[in-house]
């Protein structure tokens, strides 16, 4: 009997619904963050009868046949890329991407890491950094001495000083994008890493290439919809207590046919 298994398969793939619901209104206020979505596919299927077997004599095909279906698996957790709100901060190192596109920072293994969380920070040595203390790349320094700092849309980089009148160009501060920005893994502290599956990055100028524009004393919120996700948990609270009650229907199955005497 099939029965116990397929629903075990059912409740997994809800539980795994839900973990990811759960994860999601986690980060409701996760600068960046957008939603994550569980997908599933059916598995294989026992052929009791096949589509287009010979029937009778007469040559007649069965026009179906008999496919017991044997569960369903989990195929994918996919990223909703979606353009989080813009807040305004008015804070001189707060950079909000309008549009497509990463930052790059550089981790300390060496390796390039791509966020969307533009909550950057200035370190003791001056180095422009993320929240987690990686700067970003290319590297740009901010004097000790700068009053003040301007980043206009396409990413360049000013600091004005107190004895001149003009600013000064510290760097330039550019966007990444990538093929398939799906595939991208995700390391935690909002961060990402190229996989073969996203293809390679492909830095360019912000507003170029089809990506987006930097914005100034902005952040970008989580795109997260708690409403939808709250109905869609309810959803897959109910769809697991459906494959529970399978299970209880299938035990008193069982207990059945060892009774018949």
């Amino acid at each position: 009997m099939h029965i116990l298994k397929i629903a075990a398969t059912g409740m997994a793939a809800q539980q795994m619904r839900v973990e990811t619901i759960s994860n999601n209104l986690a980060n409701m206020s996760t600068t960046g963050y957008n939603a994550r979505r569980a997908e599933f596919a059916d598995l294989h299927y026992q052929q009791l009868a096949r589509a287009g077997t010979i029937n009778a004599a007469d040559g007649t095909v069965l026009p179906t046949g008999v496919q017991l279906g044997l569960g369903v698996r989990p195929s994918a957790i996919s990223v909703q890329l979606a353009q989080g709100s813009l807040t305004q901060t008015n804070g001189d190192l707060d950079l909000a991407i309008d549009g497509g596109g990463y930052l790059e920072v550089r981790l300390p293994s060496g390796q390039s890491g791509y966020t969307r969380d533009g909550a950057l920070k200035r370190s003791a040595d001056g180095v422009i950094v993320n929240s987690e203390g990686f700067p970003i790349a290319p590297e740009i320094t901010i004097p000790e001495d700068a009053r003040s700092i301007t980043i206009n849309a396409e990413g360049e980089v000013f600091a004005f000083f107190q004895d001149t009148a003009e600013a000064q160009q510290l760097g330039q501060i550019d966007l990444v994008g990538f093929t398939n920005p799906k595939g991208l893994e995700a390391i935690g502290g909002n961060l990402f890493v190229e996989t073969e599956a996203s293809g390679p990055a492909n830095v360019t100028t912000a507003g170029q290439d089809g990506l987006g524009t930097l914005r100034q004393g902005y952040l970008e919120d989580s795109s997260v919809d708690p409403v939808r996700e709250i109905t869609e948990l309810i959803e897959a609270q109910r769809g697991y207590e459906l494959n529970a009650k399978v299970i209880t229907a299938a035990d008193q199955m069982l207990s059945a046919t060892t009774q018949v005497r």
